[in-house]
């Protein structure tokens, strides 16, 4: 079977998703356009041998509405032929792009592809799409009576019935912070960020954070309503120990292994498997434990056989979760930190955690990487990758 391979992936610096933040005048067709303009650049490739490129986006509306994937494309100054696509699977579109990405070139139906990902939400902010209108419609409210819940609620739904103490996801945040500002400090992400502008380091990155003074944040989503449907709960979720809003992109280029070959370039890592599963949308976040026992099933891996594992910090409950259930070494799990200290700009997430996964068993000599993340709707990616 043809193998699939990750040449070049690169990434912008995480902003701050608000008025203010380093980011936030750039506008995401032009966030996107930097990473696409980089992956050829730094390998010295024709962007005319590119056969489609496909874009993770959540807000496709107003500045990121039309296709951002083609206008990215334009705005790169690509030529005229080169096609795009825009795709949402919510907070993994961007990993979910790299997944057709690379399985479109094992299938033969691409030769070299770019999978790239992009969210300003400074600019869309979050649920822009939806403008006070109901995205579900009878038949789901049929099924669930009581409705789906907000995102934060369900990650302290999940630390309930984790058994987590709020000490336990203080904990983890900071160690995310201490983590990725450890590594930028000793150049780590040098490989993997391209500037913006005069923008070449990560605005959300918090190097003094400590576990005391997240102690002294309040809980985000414990309203009286919820309250009242779930009496006696310890409310633990704070912005302290959840991602912030980030504006971003991120962009791979993937190709076969024999193309990669003919055009002198050098693959990077090899795509192992893939697998994208659901879970029960009223808990929203813990797809990405079926989805990992999936992805290692169809690769004949055992989770100790893989050197590291991005799982993406939406809120600190999930990867604690992930970790408990799929018996995780932790000190293999985001061990350059992860979204809550690098930012979590939706749909460019799942492209950023494969940036720093392939830059990590670099660094290190690692083998095997895995990522996955928790999306809307209970669903979840996850990936195995191989170093080459």
């Amino acid at each position: 079977m043809r193998s699939a391979v990750v040449v070049d992936v690169v990434r912008t610096p995480s902003g701050k998703g608000k008025l203010g933040g380093a980011l936030a005048d750039v506008h995401p067709v032009d966030l996107l356009a930097t990473t696409l303009a980089a992956l050829v650049e730094r390998q010295r490739l024709d962007p005319a041998l590119v056969d489609d490129v496909i874009v993770g986006c959540v807000g496709q509306a107003g500045q990121q509405a039309l296709n951002i994937g083609r206008q990215g494309v334009l705005a790169a100054g690509w030529p005229d032929s080169v096609p795009a696509t825009t795709v949402d699977r919510q907070c993994g579109s961007s990993q979910q792009a790299v997944h057709f990405a690379a399985q479109g070139v094992i299938a033969g139906a691409y030769d070299v592809v770019v999978a790239a990902g992009v969210e300003s939400m400074s600019r869309v902010p979050m649920f822009s799409a939806v403008r006070g209108e109901d995205p579900y419609g009878p038949g789901i409210a049929r099924r669930f009576p009581e409705g789906l819940l907000h995102q934060g609620v369900c990650a302290d739904l999940v630390a309930e019935k984790w058994g987590m103490g709020r000490a336990d996801l203080d904990a983890f945040a900071a160690r995310s912070h201490r983590l990725a500002a450890e590594t930028a400090a000793s150049g780590g992400f040098a490989d993997e960020l391209v500037a913006v502008g005069d923008v070449d380091a990560d605005e959300t990155i918090r190097a003094t954070t400590t576990p005391e003074a997240l102690a002294g944040l309040r809980p985000a989503f414990a309203s009286d309503e919820m309250r009242a449907r779930h009496p006696g709960m310890d409310w633990r979720i704070t912005p302290g120990n959840s991602s912030p809003l980030t504006d971003g992109a991120a962009a791979a280029l993937v190709m076969g292994e024999d193309v990669a070959e003919r055009l002198g370039l050098r693959p990077r890592a090899r795509f192992v498997s893939f697998a994208v599963a659901g879970d029960d949308p009223a808990l929203m976040l813990t797809a990405p434990i079926p989805a990992t026992h999936k992805a290692l099933s169809k690769a004949g891996l055992g989770i100790g056989d893989v050197d590291a594992y991005e799982v993406n910090e939406a809120f600190a409950s999930v990867p604690l979760a992930w970790q408990a259930e799929v018996g995780a070494d932790p000190d293999r799990l985001n061990p350059r930190g992860g979204a809550i200290a690098l930012g979590h700009p939706l749909g460019a997430s799942g492209t950023r955690l494969l940036a720093t996964l392939v830059n990590h068993l670099e660094a290190t000599d690692g083998r095997y990487g895995l990522q996955t993340m928790c999306e809307a709707g209970g669903l979840a990616n996850a990936t195995i990758i191989e170093r080459v």
